[in-house]
């Protein structure tokens, strides 16, 4: 039997760990009772552990062992006691999985009283789902994977890098950096510190926001700003934070994903350098008027910049898990973050990014607002809780997208629109919350309707190719080679 895909290498499986504690107690005729009086622990509580629903402590694992006469890794081995064990295993993982769950269907248990040979066809019936799945989504599949799997190590550091703290930190002290936001002056002085001469020019490469020149140390921007939301100081200090950092030439994507996320925090911890930053949120806290507005006001920054630097800094300095998303107008997650555990919708490979946000959270209720382009607060019973979120819309050439930020119902106390009354009920994965039409649309409109649907063609395409994934060489080569 093969290691479940939802078994990360080194990590306890609390399925197979339960299967195998089932398995080693049954061998030695002991009852449940018999093993919960030897080891001096509750029947309920090893009940738990047997279905995989607790990890026990390790003094409990040692005392398992001992009780059963066997050694630790015997109990923690990978690999299941039986070919039937397996297939319970495998069958509770399959039920666990997003694409599974947001089905809405309940889980089938895969104890003794479940035929062999039902256990055998849903555990079929869930490998070939799952190919299916898989296959699917297998174009940008790369991406997705190495993009979930960054997100999984921000939500463990709470999206604070200490690390590139201190390089921001070092950097502005070489320029006498000494108090409030960065000038552009001060960009010019981190540059020139760096080594590098800033150009800016009016052909760059159309696949690019700026072009390094490394044999001779210039860095080629845009005359004018792009148009796109980017702001021309944070496309400087993000092609300097990739040699502040050290990043070599990306070796995959997710190298790729990982430089572009240092880089980006890089720039924002100049920006908003951290003591000043934390000085200002810790003032405002005490007020209980934290607001991202007035974050990004002090700064001098976009509102989803602000966004962004306060998860670095919410629950690190002042305890306050957070969610973070940019959203579409047409309810399409663009980018995400959590430690808070909200739970976003997430296809077969984990992704969170392309998937359509519940129609009742704020991020998709402030579209419909009376005045959206004011200050809108809300919120959201959910089944993981209730959540507080504040919201903000930007426009793009690509249309208006949310931005939210969102926090625990017990932590909006801290923040300015915290005692909004506003408040909406989300019952997703539930299909009947707000991804099926309401029934009277369903009897009027069935069979009646026919829209021509617009498709992206990026949506067929593979990833794009090179080492910098759409990024033209040719291009960029020909430009290097008329300026230099």
């Amino acid at each position: 039997m093969t290691a479940s895909p939802s078994a990360e290498p080194g990590a306890v499986d609390l399925v197979t760990l339960g299967q195998r504690l089932r398995h080693l107690r049954k061998s030695k005729n002991m009852t449940l009772e018999q093993l919960s009086e030897a080891v001096g622990r509750a029947p309920s509580q090893l009940s738990l552990i047997e279905n995989g629903k607790r990890e026990p402590k390790l003094s409990v694992l040692q005392a398992l062992a001992g009780a059963l006469g066997v050694g630790l890794q015997e109990l923690l081995r990978a690999e299941a006691p039986s070919r039937r064990a397996g297939l319970e295993i495998e069958l509770a993982h399959f039920q666990r999985s997003p694409a599974y769950e947001s089905l809405g269907l309940p889980s089938v248990r895969g104890g003794r009283r479940l035929p062999a040979d039902a256990l055998e066809s849903l555990v079929g019936l869930h490998r070939e789902l799952n190919r299916l799945l898989t296959e699917q989504s297998a174009t940008p599949e790369v991406a997705r994977r190495a993009n979930a799997q960054l997100r999984d190590d921000m939500r463990e550091r709470d999206n604070y890098f200490a690390e590139i703290e201190q390089a921001a930190a070092k950097v502005l002290l070489s320029v006498k950096h000494t108090t409030g936001p960065l000038s552009q002056r001060g960009i010019l002085d981190i540059a020139a510190q760096l080594g590098f001469t800033l150009h800016y020019v009016n052909d760059l490469p159309g696949s690019t926001r700026s072009v390094t020149d490394l044999a001779n140390r210039r860095i080629y921007l845009p005359q004018v700003a792009s148009g796109k939301g980017h702001d021309p100081r944070a496309v400087v200090l993000q092609t300097l934070g990739h040699f502040v950092l050290g990043h070599p030439e990306p070796a995959d994507y997710g190298d790729f994903l990982r430089q572009r996320v240092e880089a980006n925090y890089f720039a924002a911890a100049l920006l908003m350098p951290e003591k000043f930053a934390v000085l200002f949120l810790r003032e405002a806290k005490a007020d209980r008027a934290l607001a991202i507005d007035d974050f990004r006001d002090a700064f001098g920054v976009s509102y989803e910049t602000a966004a962004h630097r306060f998860t670095n800094l919410a629950t690190h300095h002042f305890g306050i898990p957070v969610h973070f998303t940019r959203v579409h107008e047409n309810g399409i997650v663009y980018k995400a973050y959590e430690n808070d555990g909200v739970r976003f919708p997430r296809d077969v490979t984990g992704a969170i990014e392309g998937q359509p946000i519940c129609r009742k959270w704020a991020s998709r209720t402030i579209f419909q607002a009376d005045d959206p382009y004011s200050s809108f607060y809300q919120f959201t019973d959910t089944s993981a809780g209730t959540y507080w979120c504040t919201v903000h819309i930007e426009s793009t050439r690509s249309g208006e997208f949310s931005v939210t930020v969102g926090t625990p119902y017990e932590h909006a106390r801290w923040f300015r629109g915290g005692d909004t009354t506003r408040r909406t009920v989300s019952r997703c994965p539930d299909p009947d919350c707000c991804r099926r039409p309401p029934a009277d649309l369903v009897d009027r409109w069935a069979g009646n309707a026919w829209p021509s649907a617009r498709v992206h063609s990026h949506l067929l395409a593979a990833l794009p190719p090179g080492t910098f994934p759409g990024v033209d060489a040719q291009d960029v080569y020909e430009f290097l080679d008329r300026r230099s």
